[in-house]
């Protein structure tokens, strides 16, 4: 039987106003239904400590670090970050960099390993904006080359907002190439090119969605030839969603979890999966959207191991 583990740490969940619309109860309860369903067990979980101020500075600049360190940003710096700061808020955005950070090399050992946090894909060099404080998937690719465990990396940015931030980090980087496909008429309203954009018309549903997947995916992964690949699995392309505008069924994003990893996997690229948004009616209802791409890539490992073992002995 394959494992599947996590990065987690109970201080992704820190204390927001009352009615504010970030879903910071999703990160518990997303632990609690992968260790309910028996998809992970104590021993798959790996705490992360926060990420060091030198690795953020390899993607943040010196004066965007200051200011959250210090507690100095502006007014108007927070309503577009759309979070209150706090020292808290600090911690829990480390905490999350470095699970992306342990969770890339998890994956590098067996193949598929997650963060239960993550996909932070507004976050700029210079500022953060819709709920991202840090770039985690940008410095978890920069410790990782600067270590040299990778050289080309692929981002799948399955969010339906668009991974502007993301697309800025990486703009001039030949060796990592960012693929968003998201909603055309939603946040950001100005995005910032990605290596490869893929916008839908507000009320797309399965099949749209399933045919411009199958459509540009291999073409990202045939361009990029990545060492690594981060999944940023967004659930907000469920109908319904508070923040999103296509209609995707939940039948519809299970067979989009499971294609995309059972692709990636089937070319043997190790995969890095989180969570990215995700805006249901309920903490509890997103996390268990959010656990549907848990719970395949630990179905689609366990296949190939079998693969694997029948081959040997055969």
């Amino acid at each position: 039987m394959s494992r599947l583990r996590v990065a987690y740490s109970a201080g992704y969940t820190v204390p927001l106003p009352a009615g504010h619309r970030f879903p910071m109860g999703k990160f518990l309860a997303l632990r609690q239904i992968l260790e309910r369903d028996g998809i992970v067990g104590p021993k798959d979980i790996v705490e992360p400590e926060q990420a060091a101020w030198e690795d953020l500075a390899l993607v943040h600049t010196p004066e965007y670090l200051y200011k959250l360190r210090h507690g100095t940003l502006g007014r108007a710096e927070e309503r577009r970050l759309g979070l209150p700061w706090s020292p808290a808020l600090v911690r829990r955005s480390r905490l999350a960099v470095r699970g992306t950070v342990n969770a890339a090399w998890m994956a590098l050992e067996d193949g598929v390993a997650a963060n239960l946090a993550g996909g932070t894909h507004h976050a700029f060099p210079d500022h953060g904006e819709g709920f991202c404080v840090l770039n985690d998937v940008g410095v978890a690719i920069r410790v990782l080359r600067r270590g040299g465990w990778i050289r080309r990396a692929l981002v799948v940015d399955l969010d339906v907002h668009q991974g502007n931030g993301t697309a800025a980090v990486f703009a001039d980087d030949p060796d990592t190439f960012t693929f968003s496909m998201h909603g055309a008429g939603n946040y950001p309203f100005r995005p910032t090119p990605s290596d490869l954009d893929v916008a839908l018309p507000d009320g797309a549903g399965d099949e749209e969605y399933e045919e411009a997947l199958r459509r540009f995916l291999p073409e990202a992964v045939t361009r990029s030839r990545p060492d690594l690949v981060f999944y940023l699995a967004g659930v907000d392309v469920v109908a319904g969603d508070r923040f999103g505008r296509l209609a995707l069924t939940r039948a519809g994003l299970e067979r989009r979890d499971r294609w995309v990893i059972g692709t990636l996997r089937g070319e043997g690229l190790p995969l890095t999966l989180l969570l990215s948004g995700g805006y249901a009616a309920t903490p509890r209802q997103t996390a268990e959207l959010h656990a549907i791409a848990h719970r395949t890539a630990r179905e689609i490992e366990g296949r190939r191991h079998e693969g694997d073992g029948m081959r040997a002995t055969a």
